[in-house]
């Protein structure tokens, strides 16, 4: 069988496997085939070694006797020997599980949530995740030993209870030297023995990333759209800190939380100082977001003295900072020592303005969204 891969979907032009699968992407001089590797191959003629799980051509070729072959279009330039793919025929779908040259790579587990933010940029949807988490669970072994770093995000992954803790003991297993970091809205692991049950896996290199987005209740509570929910979510950092699993805070800036932001900084310095990591985080125009940007957008040069006040508390307390999501020319100098290239690499960008920008390479640059709404400071540096 030989398919295409287009942006339209999958092309038949032969009998097709009608199931989804998982592949481990290797290149020619891999060796012998394992049960779950696809070949690929960038060549025009010549032979194809025979017992390869499937086959991913740049170039069509004469390749009946083979089952499953497929040959790229040009939207999937990305595919690299490491990667692992899902491939769907009946749907026509090639989807990236984990990318071998991405700087970051996320596990989406769950779209179901039990927040509502008003600037979520992964609206939920109340879907059964059964069997997308029994696929992940499959893909994780294929994932290169030498992985940097992996996310689980969602929705909210708290909410897969067990299988959550199943999926981080299989990494654990699979990837010991693979840092996870869970994104999560902290409420579940109020529960002290969910959070001891995480922390007991003992992954030793695991974060939980927990958005916060005031030091009063009701303000956050608004954000999320969850009455109780600032309550749940402190309970929940301090269980977790408790059981011994490091937390990482998040504020996503914004017109409904930037009158909040150093008050919500003092709150953390005097109260929450056992948390690992804090960042303060531009806001992405896109789900949620976009749909009430009017509402929420605010230049970030607008808000300078107060994140540098926000930072300066933090920093003082002895807490470990970052600035995410900003490119530097928006920001005060002050600040850039804390600045982070923080946007996935597939949707990052830079503007046209940035052309010929001295210090490009240390900037994290712009989500691809952000040609919706952005700076009006927008200025090139000419010196690095």
């Amino acid at each position: 069988m030989l398919l295409k891969l287009s942006a339209r979907g999958l092309r038949p032009l032969g009998a097709c496997s009608e199931e989804p699968f998982l592949v481990r992407v290797v290149g020619s001089d891999a060796g012998a085939p394992g049960p779950h590797d696809a070949l690929l191959d960038r060549s025009t003629e010549g032979p194809l070694p025979r017992g390869h799980r499937a086959y991913l051509l740049h170039h069509r070729r004469d390749v009946a006797a083979l089952r499953d072959a497929y040959v790229l279009g040009a939207e999937h330039r990305y595919v690299g020997v490491g990667d692992v793919l899902r491939i769907d025929p009946a749907r026509g779908v090639l989807t990236a599980v984990y990318r071998a040259g991405a700087a970051t790579n996320s596990l989406l587990v769950t779209e179901r949530c039990d927040n509502f933010c008003v600037m979520c940029s992964q609206p939920p949807n109340d879907l059964d995740d059964h069997a997308r988490v029994e696929e992940l669970e499959r893909a994780i072994p294929l994932i290169a030993s030498d992985a940097r770093e992996i996310g689980i995000t969602g929705g909210e992954p708290a909410l897969l209870g067990p299988r959550l803790i199943r999926l981080v003991e299989r990494l654990a297993t699979h990837l010991p030297t693979t840092s996870v970091h869970i994104l999560s809205n902290g409420r579940r692991f109020a529960d002290p023995t969910f959070a001891r049950a995480l922390a007991a896996v003992a992954h030793p290199d695991l974060m939980v990333g927990i958005p916060l987005y005031a030091d009063v209740a009701d303000v956050h509570d608004y954000v999320v759209q969850a009455r109780g929910a600032f309550d749940e979510t402190v309970r929940g950092i301090v269980a977790l800190k408790r059981a011994g699993v490091a937390v990482e805070l998040r504020f996503v800036v914004h017109r409904e939380t930037i009158e909040g932001l150093v008050s919500f900084a003092r709150f953390v310095a005097r109260n929450l100082t056992f948390v690992d990591h804090v960042a303060l985080m531009a806001l992405e125009p896109v789900g949620f977001a976009r749909a009430h940007l009017d509402r929420l957008w605010i230049d970030p040069v607008d808000y300078g003295d107060a994140l540098t006040e926000a930072v300066r508390w933090l920093d003082t307390a002895g807490l470990t900072v970052s600035i995410y999501n900003h490119p530097l020319c928006v920001l005060p100098a002050g600040l850039h020592r804390f600045a982070r290239k923080s946007i996935s690499d597939w949707k990052n960008l830079y503007l046209d303005a940035c052309d010929g920008c001295a210090r490009r390479e240390a900037c994290g640059g712009f989500f691809a969204s952000a040609t919706v709404r952005h700076s009006r400071a927008i200025t090139p540096f000419s010196d690095p």
